[in-house]
């Protein structure tokens, strides 16, 4: 297991030219101030300091802090869906090699979106702001985890078409799916831990096996031996 690394920012601010290279200079040196000391704590001066701008460049481009913190999360947030929406074009779309293309799929996605630093970036942002900020948690969540969990359940649902997978509500199964991924390191996770590749190979392959004895056709026939079945016999 890999020791306690900080919260990092999820993007650095370099020198850029031009008015979109300021904005993309100023996102980065706000993401770094919330970063470390929240949106109460984070101060616009500061922020200029580190973009390497004006305190009036920084109004320029966003008039107040509310504007210019919510143009952070937007940015980080469409960053990391990008990234969750690209890897759900590697989730498997037969019944060959399921058990190991799932594993694999659900260790690209801790590693490359939940363990990433834009991943860190919002699960610590919404643990430490969203009480203070419901509207924050609230928008995470929608373009966040229920964006996710509708995909996946997507795909789950082209698997059970084939008749690879049994699966009453995709939502459901995707929910599932995701929380048995993150069941084994959320220790690890919460603690701002970083598993090695073999805890997540491990946690994974626990997952994809639990998920599969549930979903799975044979589990389906299984279910036919409780009352209903005996009352039929």
């Amino acid at each position: 297991m890999k020791k306690n690394i900080g919260l990092a920012a999820p993007s650095e601010p370099l020198p850029s030219r031009g008015h979109s290279g300021k904005r993309d200079q100023i996102l980065g040196a706000a993401a770094e101030a919330i970063c470390r000391h929240g949106f109460n704590g984070a101060c616009i001066d500061d922020i200029a300091d580190r973009a390497r701008v004006s305190r009036q460049t920084v109004y320029n481009h966003y008039r107040d802090r509310t504007l210019l913190f919510s143009a952070v999360i937007e940015e980080v947030m469409a960053r990391a869906n990008a990234a969750v929406f690209e890897l759900l074009a590697s989730f498997p779309e037969t019944g060959d090699n399921l058990e190991t293309e799932l594993v694999g799929f659900l260790v690209r996605l801790n590693r490359n979106c939940v363990l990433n630093k834009d991943g860190r970036f919002l699960r610590k942002l919404v643990q430490s702001e969203g009480a203070s900020h419901p509207e924050l948690f609230e928008t995470w969540r929608r373009h966040g985890p229920l964006k996710l969990t509708s995909a996946l359940g997507a795909s789950l649902a082209r698997l059970a078409t084939k008749g690879v997978l049994d699966i009453d509500d995709f939502d459901v199964a995707a929910r599932q799916l995701l929380a048995l991924g993150q069941a084994d390191i959320q220790m690890q996770i919460l603690l701002g831990e970083t598993p090695s590749d073999a805890e997540l190979e491990s946690a994974a392959r626990n997952a994809v096996r639990t998920f599969l004895r549930a979903h799975a056709p044979a589990a389906a026939a299984h279910k036919q031996t409780g009352p209903q079945a005996l009352a039929s016999a």
